[in-house]
């Protein structure tokens, strides 16, 4: 089973238990059996064609020394043909168990990183790259096809096969059995001089590789951006200088393996020609018989290949090791939230909510800390939450979403923790209407029923109705059909403001998070939406985060924070004669200045 522990939520908090560890193993237990049955195929194989040179052998041996009729060795070549039969058959068999079992490995393992990164939610990932998580889910996770299906049971079968042969030439030669044992350990050493060398290689490629995407996305993404400053050619040239820092690091790691397979094939054949001459000189001074010389000759190669293999699939088996590593990683990042099985009570009727000797600071403080907040939203009524540029405001809207938890202190809603709630359950409570809406590449249909997938096309109709985005939507030549393109681009930002605020509409949640909802709209727009959210606001809580004075006229108070501190809360026109609270007009409306 997937077990995780997490360590406190935030850097003011010590965790007095180690988490545990998640491996590629433990994450997917059934991996060890799939390994494990790949491994017991490949023995059996070996095991036939141990038989099959055997029976070669004493064939040969019988041809060249007796000269048979067709009728005396016939029985000898049937059962050569079912040694090669059945090799053939579980060579197949091997090959499926690995690739099938691979696929589903590499299926499982990405809803797996994918289901983590939903649980580790936006605060946790906000300082990773999205191109590098994209091409960690993407190919990272196709590379360890070879990691999986040949790298892992090779390092097993380099031991497992090489003993099996020295046990069976034992009986038969002596001399030879100890020749190959005093050789063998020249290729693992070999292996292990490079080893290190080849997997730092291999690392630096890969990270070279996911920088390289995270930042061609961050390109194509602001396009507008560097045209706009004029900084095209630029950029194409620190393109060109990253691409060329991947290929000198793919170079160096295909000429160290390429080297050491040469090495390494160059060390293989001389064994093999130490055997064979030992053995022709052997048998020219009859110290060995025929067959035991032809069956140890022909066992040779089959005594060195698994090491061969394995320093063939070495190259692509790191590259898998160094993404695997990668995804553990992602794995092992400790959750933020604590999320409980099942809710013990639910909140009904209209909900209050109260932060009780709330604190919390970031691990990297880059944010403002919250310190000793105590807030009460009453039910039904609109607050509005107003502050300087970094003073917390934020961070509040985050900690009622549960995308953090509490340093100290806790919120409760009608006087229940939100923590005993599990956070699907919490959030279902909660509707958000951010300032920069995001929006799927998807049709409008799509992105409105988001908020709730069960919706009749009717009610969308009338959430996007009253939420003043119908007449436009009516006006494109696909009317909901229409697709919205990467992040929205194909809108204006009023218009996806508007489809937001569709999604709140349909949502009918108790709460409600409005950071400044109105901020793109078009004074037509703007007031036939604000007429819509007082109409939406009846009988609910609402939470506003206010940048524009017009804003404030649909709160019943005002909350002030500074630097992470709550430090007045009235009515907005007694905060509005404050002598340090200062208009400052705007082409959308009046904007705060503290």
């Amino acid at each position: 089973m997937l077990t995780e522990t997490s360590p406190a939520a935030n850097g003011s908090q010590s965790s007095t238990q180690e988490p545990a560890r998640i491996t590629l193993f433990a994450a997917m237990p059934w991996l060890r059996s799939l390994v494990a049955l790949t491994l017991f195929c490949d023995l059996l194989v070996t095991l036939l064609t141990i038989l099959q040179l055997f029976l070669l052998s004493k064939l040969l041996t019988q041809v060249f020394l007796h000269h048979p009729t067709f009728s005396h060795v016939s029985s000898l070549l049937w059962l050569l043909l079912a040694t090669l039969g059945g090799h053939a058959l579980l060579s197949g068999a091997s090959e499926i168990v690995a690739q099938r079992g691979t696929i589903r490995v590499k299926a499982v393992l990405r809803q797996r990183v994918y289901a983590h990164l939903l649980r580790l939610g936006p605060a946790s990932v906000q300082n990773e790259r999205t191109g590098e998580l994209a091409a960690t889910l993407g190919e990272g996770i196709e590379r360890l096809d070879a990691y999986l299906s040949r790298y892992l049971p090779q390092l097993v079968l380099s031991v497992l096969v090489p003993l099996l042969i020295l046990l069976v030439v034992f009986p038969f030669d002596l001399l030879s059995a100890l020749l190959l044992l005093l050789t063998a350990p020249i290729i693992p050493l070999l292996m292990m001089l490079v080893g290190s060398s080849a997997e730092r290689q291999t690392r630096l490629q890969w990270v070279a590789l996911t920088r390289m995407s995270a930042h061609f996305l961050d390109v194509v993404q602001g396009l507008p951006t560097l045209k706009l400053f004029g900084r095209g050619q630029a950029e194409q040239e620190r393109v060109a200088r990253i691409s060329d820092a991947f290929r000198e690091k793919t170079m160096s790691t295909l000429r160290l393996a390429f080297l050491s397979g040469a090495v390494l094939d160059f060390m293989v054949a001389m064994a093999i020609g130490l055997v064979a001459v030992m053995l022709g000189v052997r048998l020219l001074a009859h110290g060995i018989a025929l067959q035991d010389a032809l069956f140890v000759l022909l066992l040779a190669p089959e005594f060195y290949r698994p090491l061969r293999e394995l320093g063939a699939a070495r190259h692509t088996g790191l590259e898998g090791k160094a993404s695997a590593a990668r995804l553990v990683e992602i794995l092992n990042q400790p959750l933020l939230v604590q999320d409980v099985p099942f809710a013990t009570q639910i909140p009904s009727g209209s909900l209050e909510i109260a932060f009780h000797s709330v604190e919390y600071t970031y691990p990297d403080n880059t944010q403002a800390t919250l310190r000793d907040i105590e807030l009460t939203l009453p039910a039904c009524t609109c607050t509005a939450l107003v502050g300087r540029s970094g003073a917390g405001k934020s961070t509040l809207a985050r900690l009622l979403l549960r995308h953090m938890e509490c340093g100290q202190g806790e919120i409760t809603v009608n006087g229940l923790p939100i923590t005993a709630l599990p956070i699907e359950v919490w959030r279902q409570y909660v509707a958000l209407v951010p300032q920069r809406p995001y929006l799927f590449y998807d049709t409008i249909l799509a992105n409105i029923r988001l908020a709730r997938p069960s919706a009749s096309e009717n009610e969308i109709i009338q959430a996007a109705e009253l939420a003043g985005a119908l007449a436009f939507i009516q006006r494109l030549p696909e009317g909901f059909a229409t697709l919205v393109g990467e992040q929205g681009t194909r809108l204006s930002a009023g218009q996806a403001q508007r489809i937001a605020i569709a999604r709140a509409f349909l949502k009918d949640a108790p709460l409600l998070i409005l950071d400044e909802p109105t901020s793109s709209l078009d004074p037509e727009s703007e007031q036939a939406v604000r007429l819509a959210l007082a109409r939406l606001a009846q009988g609910r809580t609402v939470l506003l985060i206010a940048h524009r004075l017009n804003t404030l006229a649909a709160a019943s108070r005002v909350v002030v924070l500074e630097e992470g501190q709550l430090v007045e809360v009235g009515s907005p026109n007694a905060w509005l004669r404050r002598e340090r609270v200062q208009v400052r007009p705007s082409q959308r409306g009046e904007e705060i200045r503290l």
